[in-house]
């Protein structure tokens, strides 16, 4: 049965862009493909927007990205879609209950990402996200607490991010929306954002229904979108529980598995 997608979401960080940075030649051409047939094509990232902005500038078309998980949708050009802040307490108590234990926690305001301090594991999201921190220390982080559109810790291993991740909902659970971007990233938000709230927002804004949405992606904190959508594609170098979450999966970002993606599901026939 041919698919009638008229809305393609995806992920950025192991789903359109492999290790390294940049877009793949092939990837751009079927993003290209994708506007020039009429359909809406948008970034879906934890990423800071700044972030986001050098991989939507090389795609070469506009593109509407939903940053933060979801707590923030910009266009590329820069106009505010939507936006979704935590609430000031919830963001000192998280603070306060990372700062306890000795555990990184970075925070976001404008856009601007602060640490407590620049360590191995600020170094470490800075090399791969390829953004600069600001060191304003843990009292820092707390006259910080408005317009916070999620916080983030990096664990030095993926067993220490479970760990938090394990920690932090005992304590959070309900209060605060917590998910995992990658091995070593726990993010959170606000109650009720993420990738596929945001998606509906967009969607409403375009007039497509969610049942002509494509998503793909790769992660934990793709699992809400994947299973909101019409149809679902994980990534080949997904993690197990996006593969078991999906109808269909496409090759590894290596190996241009959006491009495929694409042609197989969208722009085929």
């Amino acid at each position: 049965m041919q698919l009638m997608i008229k809305m393609f979401v995806t992920d950025i960080d192991g789903t359109l862009l492999p290790t390294g940075g940049v877009v793949s030649a092939g990837n751009v051409a079927a993003v290209q493909a994708m506007v020039a047939a009429g359909v809406k094509v948008v970034l879906a990232t934890g990423r800071m927007y700044g972030a986001a902005v050098p991989i939507a500038a090389q795609l070469g078309v506009p593109v509407p990205i939903i940053a933060y998980n979801g707590a923030l949708i910009k266009s590329s050009a820069g106009e505010v879609l939507h936006e979704r802040y935590m609430d000031a307490d919830k963001v000192l108590a998280l603070i306060n209950f990372f700062a306890e234990r000795g555990w990184h926690l970075q925070s976001y305001s404008g856009d601007v990402l602060y640490v407590p301090e620049r360590n191995d594991e600020v170094k470490f999201y800075e090399k791969v996200i390829k953004v600069t921190s600001v060191e304003v220390g843990w009292d820092g982080l707390r006259e910080r607490l408005n317009g916070v559109p999620k916080l983030l810790t990096v664990s030095d291993t993926p067993e220490e991010a479970i760990h938090k991740l394990d920690e932090a909902k005992k304590h959070f659970g309900g209060q605060v929306e917590i998910t995992r971007s990658a091995a070593r990233f726990t993010e959170f938000m606000a109650l009720g954002v993420s990738k596929a709230s945001a998606i509906k927002i967009l969607a409403d804004k375009y007039g497509v229904d969610v049942a002509d949405v494509l998503a793909i992606g790769d992660s934990e904190n793709d699992l809400p979108m994947l299973k909101a959508v019409g149809c679902g594609v994980a990534m080949g170098n997904a993690v197990p529980a996006v593969k078991e979450a999906c109808a269909h999966i496409t090759d590894t970002c290596e190996n241009d598995g959006f491009a495929k993606a694409v042609y197989d599901y969208v722009l085929r026939g």
